[in-house]
This record gives structure tokens, C-alpha cells and sequence, in this order.
């Protein structure tokens, strides 16, 4: 379903249009009535079906700048950063098969205490030392690890050339582990979240917000309490991963340093993901899955902010420089070869190792891992590996494994029940997830100089991905003045503000003394946008009247959604299809947050760029402000102020914020205009004020503000921070901004 753009920014929202539309009659306008900003974030939402080119890079310098933001941004999305305590893993491995040159046994460990990941592990026989080792994660194959393709559907792929054996052909997955074990690898195939094994603790983990599982307690996975502390099935799907290559690492005929990872559809995102959270694997081979098309359509692909400015190209390209091979068919990878593939190139090239990246497109063949695909894989990791293996390397046929024989859950090992099984264990995974990132969390609240820098470092980063600019990051700014009236003792000038760089526009207005300016600027922010400023007759707010009358120029905008970007005539809010939204579900199992917020900034996030926007222009035009001040009072204001002034960083001289309270943690709704994924995880408005510091602040809604207080005093400024009881009092802020 495709939605109109005058309505659409992100998905789903219904929400409060007191708070996010009224503009009194009297404020001057912009834009002729009925006329909208011209703001690109106006258009059609992003999807995970649009196209996602590579972006370019100039030299190996700005890779390494742009490396860590992605990777920093996989691990954030996926809920990795901070790293998640590793528990002992208290592997059991069970159950060995014997076969000619070959050994197979059941494995399953726990990646976090009572949530197992099961699977086979494969090793050659003959064979003395150490050896490399390939990580198989299997994708979306029916069943997984246990999966048959069926006699009638291997005599298909046999016609058609995709597969030469049927044993083979009928399972393509044990074939792939079966031919690296005899070529000297140690092969470890284990399950996706709810297939084969796995799918005893997680039997349904269908997506949407279940009613028994969104709970201010006790919630499951696609909660807004989930959400808000970006816990998710990739993120869960991901953890095992790393987890899976701990376990592969310590095994004792293995070389740690010599672990390749590869896997088709599902398994190729769990390949090129993996890169992006760990460093340590040595070699890349995702399969069917990068592409500048389809980014992922289960919810273990897809994560809150994950691609946003990137795509599946630029997570594979975190591989770099380590050898990297990916393989496509007829199907969204399809145009790799010219779509994709000559950015990895370029970049390789840049960094002197073209010859460690190779792709290969088989496009007569549909979605698939099959004979042809997995000889192209065989013969890459034969170079790099340098196995000695005959090219082209061709797999021989094989006994294959029954289910019991796989299967890692037998009478002496029984498969989980009770608790660690369906509902109760999904609660019990989230409970440990967020207990264990809360210890970690409030570890870093800072308490010296030392650790007030790790404190920015980490939480201060989760930020900036969340919010996902900085005050330099709005670029080129202009203004555009559409009105201008004397109004006595000062001007009130009404115009566009544009940001060139980023295709986005406010209607904001200045009001500015005539006679006696100081050359400093407030920024008021307001739940009313820039008609904020003024009373029902179209005077100042008694406080924005004493800030002129003391010289200062007060300014603020129409934040998205907000006065102008709202028709006069709209009986309902534009903002009701922003946000997370069932509209951009393109089947019913993806109805689920990470759909649009892993491609879309929340509504929050584009407000605080607004702001940031204004303040950009403030400081950079040709006025020559010297100081510039920020104030947002209230429970939608002062957060969005509070933000701002973290990603400003010493733009702004003296801060007055009112939060009346508000916690991210209180939203019971993905539709809130205030959802900001991720934002409780991080210690939620404490943790977002005391990234502020040094920066003088005017403080209430926060009762002791003791974390904000901690800050200020690690930062050797506890006289930076000014603490008020009770609400804020414009007036108030007005004689203390002017002190």
C-alpha cells in the first residue's frame, strides 16, 4: 500500500493534536495557507524494499570514520553496545555419528543463562592440529537444520542443473557442512531462533504487540517495552551468534584465527551481521542476501535504526578487509554485479586488497544455496584457507543424517519444558536481557573525569545513533524571509528555514529587539511550534516580552508536524500515519516496530534535527550571534530540548528545560509521538540531561536530579546545574537566562 505523501513520514501514530498541530490565528505564517514546507520528510516512508545503494567513500581515513559509525550503529540496533555479559556457555556435546572421513555430534549451549543454542558440529577425521572453522547459521529454510527438500524437488533441481547428487540435493544443508568438514574444516551449523531444535523454547515468536506480553512488567519481544530497550529477535539472533563463535573458538582443534562464517537468505544477514558486531571472524561469505534491493524480510533481519543511511552493501562492506564472497540468484540480488558490487570493488581496491572480495551472480537459478552456489563457496575458502583442495572443488556423495541423529534433545538429554519453553521463557530471556544491560549501564554513570568520558562514549554514542545528528550534521543552512512587521519595541520576522544538505525546511519566526540587541539568541522550544512564542492576541508570552526587553532575540520553529506542517482544515492529525505503522507491512507476520524505525527516525529524533537545524542557522549566518540559549518546558518541549542540547554540544551557552517529569519508560504506545526505541535502555531523561554537562542548565520536573547532579560534579562543575523544585515558570527562566 503505498501512502500519500502529505500524510506519510514514518508510520503508524495516532496522536494527542493539541500537542503536535494547534497554532493560534495570530502567529505569523511562512507559507500561504495551505501551503506545506517543502520537507523531503513529507514523502513516502522508506521500506525495506527500496533501493539502498552503497555510500561512496574517498579514502581509507573516512572508511575508518564511517566503519565505526555503522558498526557502532549495528550494535546499538541490535542491543550489542554495550557487550552483553558473556555467561559461561556450559556447552554438552553429545551424540557422535562416525562416517569415513568425517564426525558429526549434537551441541547445545546456553548464549544466555537457560536459552540454549543447539546444533551440529562437524569435524574431519585424519587430520592432526588445528584447524579453520566455518560458521554455518542456516537461514529460513523449512525446519533448518533438519530440512528436506523432498524427492520430488531434488529430481527438480537435478534437471535443472542446480544440484548433481540427490542426497545432495535433498539436504543441501548437511551437504555443505559434510564437504568443508572433508576439505579439513571444523563446521558448526546451528539453529535460527525457532527452527529445528530452537524451536522448542520458541515455538511461536510471531511479530506484533500481543496483549499478555505488552505489560510495564514482564513483557515479551515487539513490546514498546521491548522496543524501548531495543530488544528484539535479531538482536536475540545476533547474541547467538557470537556466542556460537565463542564456543567454536574454544575448541581446542581449532585455530581462533581462522573462522570463516557463510549462510544463504536469513543465514547471509546472520553472516554479514556477525561482521559487524565482532571483529574476529576472518572471512565472509554471505550468500543470496546483499543486495541493493530487499534488505530482510523476517524480524530476525531487522532491527530498530539498523539501516537507516545504510544498507545490506555497507553492513557486508564492514568485512573489509578481511576476504569477502557473496553469491546471487534470481531474486532481489539479482543485479549485484552492477548494483553493489563494484562500490565493494572500489573500496578493497582503496584499501589495497581488491583481490580479497569476489561475487558471483547465478541468476538462472531462484533463492538458493545450492550445488553450484556451494562449489563457488568451497573454492574461495579453499584460497584463503589454503586447504590444498583440487579446483573446482566437488562435493562426493554422503550419508546423510536422520532427525534423531541431529537432534540434540534425547532421553539423556531432555529437551526443555515448563519455564524455558513459549511464553514464560520469551519473558524470562527479555528479564535477563534487561537486568543485565541495566547493571551495565549504571556502571557508567559518571563519577570522575575518567569515567564522565566512558559515559559519553557509550551512552553518548547510543544517542547519537538514536538521534542521528549533530548540530554540524544539518550542513548548509538558509533563510528565507516571507514576513516582516514592526511590532513597537522589536521586529517579528516570519520565514523558512532550510536545510539544504538534507532536503528539509521549518516555518520559524524571530522576534527581535529593535534598538538594544546583545547579540545572544533563545531558542524556545514549544509544543506549539514557533505560535509557542506568543499570546492568543499575537502579543509576546509575558516572558518572551522581558527576554526582548533585556536585548536578547527569541526565536523558534514549526517542528515536524507542528503549525504550518498542518492544515488548516485537517480534521485528523497528518502525524496518524508517522511512525511505526502496519502500512508498511508487506505481509501480516511483519507487523512489527523494526519494519519502519529500522529504516525511519522516529518522530522524536527528526524534532530534535529541527531544533538543531534552527541552531545551526543561528550560528552560522551573518548576524554574528554570540551566545545562544535554548529553552523547552514541559512533558513534549522539554525533552525535545534536552536531546537538542546533548547533540549541540557547546552551541549552546545556558539551557532551561522542564520535563515535567516525562520518562521514555511511561509510553504504552508505538504510536506516541514521543517513542524514541532505545531510549530506556540508555538510562532514559537522567542519562539524556546529563550528557549536557558541563553546559549551564536551569533544571525542574526532575525532583534531586541526582544522576544529572553526578554529572555535573565528575565534570567539576556542580555549580553548572541549577535545581528547582516543582514545575518550570516561563518568567522564571526568563530572569534566570538574563542573570
Amino acid at each position: 500500500m503505498t501512502l500519500s505523501a502529505a500524510r506519510v513520514v514514518a508510520v503508524w501514530a495516532v496522536v494527542n493534536w493539541t500537542l503536535c498541530a494547534t497554532a493560534t490565528a495570530a502567529a505569523p505564517r511562512a507559507l500561504p495557507p495551505g501551503q506545506s514546507p517543502q520537507d523531503v520528510r513529507l514523502g513516502k516512508l522508506r521500506t525495506l524494499d527500496d533501493y539502498f545503494p552503497f555510500t561512496r567513500i574517498d579514502s581509507p581515513q573516512a572508511w575508518e570514520t564511517r566503519a565505526q559509525q555503522l558498526r557502532r550503529q549495528a550494535q546499538v540496533a541490535t542491543g550489542l553496545w554495550p557487550t552483553p555479559t558473556r555467561t559461561p556457555l556450559e556447552p554438552v556435546v553429545h551424540g557422535k555419528v562416525d562416517r569415513d572421513d568425517y564426525t558429526v555430534e549434537k551441541v547445545y549451549f546456553q548464549s544466555i543463562p537457560g536459552h540454549f543454542v543447539t546444533g551440529s558440529l562437524y569435524r574431519p577425521k585424519g587430520k592432526e592440529g588445528k584447524h579453520p572453522a566455518v560458521l554455518c547459521p542456516h537461514g529460513h529454510w523449512n525446519n533448518g537444520r533438519f530440512y528436506d527438500a523432498g524427492p520430488e524437488e531434488v529430481r527438480r533441481q537435478i534437471a535443472q542443473g542446480a544440484e548433481r547428487f540427490e542426497v545432495s540435493g535433498r539436504f543441501p544443508l548437511q551437504a555443505r557442512c559434510v564437504q568443508l568438514a572433508r576439505m579439513g574444516c571444523v563446521v558448526f551449523m546451528y539453529d535460527m531462533v525457532g527452527y529445528a531444535d530452537s524451536a522448542v523454547q520458541f515455538p511461536d515468536h510471531r511479530p506484533g504487540v500481543r496483549e499478555a506480553m505488552n505489560t510495564k512488567e514482564n513483557w515479551g519481544f515487539f513490546s514498546p517495552q521491548a522496543e524501548l530497550r531495543l530488544q528484539s529477535m535479531m538482536g536475540l539472533q545476533t547474541w547467538n551468534s557470537v556466542r556460537a563463535l565463542d564456543f567454536v573458538q574454544s575448541l581446542p582443534d581449532v585455530d581462533p584465527a581462522k573462522v570463516a562464517v557463510t549462510g544463504a537468505s536469513g543465514g547471509g544477514t546472520q553472516t554479514f551481521m556477525l561482521f559487524a558486531v565482532d571483529e574476529r571472524p576472518a572471512v565472509s561469505c554471505p550468500v543470496v542476501m546483499v543486495s541493493t534491493g530487499m534488505q530482510g524480510g523476517c524480524t530476525c533481519e531487522n532491527a530498530d535504526y539498523l539501516r537507516i543511511s545504510a544498507g545490506n552493501i555497507d553492513i557486508a562492506a564492514l568485512a573489509a578487509p578481511k576476504p569477502l564472497a557473496m553469491v546471487a540468484a534470481n531474486d532481489w540480488t539479482k543485479e549485484l554485479l552492477t548494483k553493489g558490487y563494484p562500490d565493494l570493488k572500489s573500496l578493497y581496491k582503496m584499501l589495497d586488497h581488491e583481490d580479497r572480495v569476489d561475487a558471483h551472480a547465478f541468476t538462472h537459478f531462484e533463492h538458493n544455496y545450492n550445488a553450484v552456489t556451494r562449489t563457488t563457496i568451497y573454492n574461495f575458502l579453499n584460497k584463503q584457507f589454503q586447504l590444498g583442495q583440487k579446483e573446482p572443488v566437488i562435493e562426493r556423495d554422503f550419508k546423510p543424517l536422520t532427525v534423531a541423529e541431529m537432534s540434540v534433545w534425547d532421553a539423556q538429554h531432555p529437551k526443555p519444558s515448563g519455564d524455558q519453553v513459549g511464553d514464560a521463557h520469551e519473558r524470562a530471556v527479555v528479564k535477563w536481557l534487561t537486568e543485565d544491560s541495566a547493571r551495565h549501564i549504571a556502571a557508567l554513570m559518571p563519577k570522575d573525569e575518567k569515567s564522565l568520558a566512558q559515559f559519553r562514549r557509550v551512552v553518548g554514542g547510543a544517542f547519537d545513533t538514536m538521534i542521528g545528528r549533530r548540530v554540524d550534521d544539518a550542513g548548509a543552512v538558509d533563510w528565507e524571509l516571507k514576513d516582516k512587521s514592526d511590532a513597537g519595541d522589536h521586529l517579528a520576522m516570519a520565514g523558512l528555514v532550510t536545510s539544504r544538505d538534507k532536503g528539509e525546511q521549518l516555518p520559524a519566526l524571530f522576534l527581535h529587539p529593535k534598538d538594544n540587541w546583545n547579540k545572544q539568541v533563545v531558542v524556545w522550544v514549544s509544543d506549539k511550534g514557533k505560535a509557542g512564542l506568543l499570546d492568543d492576541s499575537g502579543a509576546p508570552t509575558p516572558a518572551v516580552a522581558k527576554l526582548l526587553q533585556a536585548g536578547y532575540s527569541v526565536a523558534s520553529a514549526d517542528l515536524l508536524y507542528q503549525g504550518e506542517f498542518v492544515s488548516d482544515s485537517q480534521q485528523t492529525s497528518p502525524a496518524e500515519a508517522r511512525m511505526v505503522g502496519y502500512g508498511n507491512a508487506r505481509e501480516p507476520w511483519q507487523k512489527a516496530a523494526v519494519y519502519t524505525y529500522g529504516y525511519n527516525r522516529p518522530l522524536f529524533a527528526q524534532r530534535v534535527h529541527d531544533v538543531l537545524t534552527l541552531v545551526r542557522l543561528i550560528r552560522t549566518d551573518e548576524h554574528g550571534t554570540e551566545k545562544i540559549h535554548l529553552v523547552g518546558l514541559g512533558k513534549v518541549a522539554g525533552p525535545i530540548a534536552a536531546a537538542a542540547r546533548a547533540q549541540a554540544g557547546g552551541s549552546i551557552d545556558k539551557a532551561a528545560i522542564d520535563t515535567g517529569g516525562f520518562r521514555f519508560a511511561s509510553l504504552e504506545k508505538l504510536n506516541d509521538v514521543m517513542f524514541l526505541p532505545g531510549a530506556v535502555k540508555y538510562g532514559d531523561m537522567p542519562a539524556l540531561l546529563a550528557l549536557g554537562a558541563p553546559g549551564r542548565l536551569w533544571l525542574a520536573g526532575e525532583g534531586d536530579a541526582a544522576a544529572v547532579k553526578a554529572a555535573y560534579a565528575a565534570a567539576g562543575r556542580t555549580d553548572g546545574v541549577a535545581v528547582t523544585g516543582g514545575s518550570a515558570d516561563a518568567l522564571s527562566v526568563a530572569e534566570w537566562l538574563i542573570r
